[in-house]
């Protein structure tokens, strides 16, 4: 477990597919949900995710923590090890948006990584989701490219795209 100022970071355990499930619901009512890929909302589906990110427990491929102020699960971040590093996701429900809580917690999970070897770390988010690019920008990643992404299709079944930013962090600057 690493604390923060605020904060504790923990990985995530089974029994917290019902907080992970409050995230992702709450999530998928931001406007920022049209350029994220859906998650399954119902119990078993949910529960069954987070019993899989808990069973990387002992792993550095995929290492899924549980973010908490004091016993609440507010937030969860990911890295998924690529070539040099890893990739990064996470999210927050939007009653902790704006107060510091990801870049602090992500911020910590850093000098983590770091101390792990990892040499970059990588991540992507939609051009047009300025809150998640002001974060990474604020915890130093620069942008390195774009990509057209789609996880939606229209009612006539074509894709629905948005630009994407790929963004990366060198941790042995």
């Amino acid at each position: 477990m690493i604390k923060t100022k605020r904060l504790s970071i923990r990985q995530v355990h089974a029994d917290d597919w019902k907080a992970i499930q409050a995230i992702w619901a709450d999530a998928a009512k931001s406007i920022y949900a049209q350029y994220d890929k859906p998650n399954d909302l119902d119990d078993q589906s949910v529960s069954r995710r987070i019993a899989r990110w808990a069973s990387f427990a002992d792993s550095d491929e995929h290492i899924f923590l549980a973010v908490c102020l004091q016993d609440v699960v507010i937030g969860y971040v990911a890295f998924n090890k690529r070539e040099n590093g890893y990739e990064i996701g996470y999210c927050f429900h939007s009653n902790y948006h704006g107060k510091g809580y990801a870049r602090e917690s992500i911020s910590s999970m850093l000098d983590v990584m770091k101390d792990k070897g990892a040499v970059n770390i990588t991540a992507g988010t939609a051009l047009n989701n300025t809150p998640s690019v002001r974060l990474l920008a604020s915890l130093g990643f620069r942008q390195t490219g774009t990509e057209k992404v789609s996880f939606y299709k229209d009612a006539d079944g074509n894709d629905i795209t948005f630009e994407g930013g790929n963004y990366e962090l060198l941790l042995l600057e």
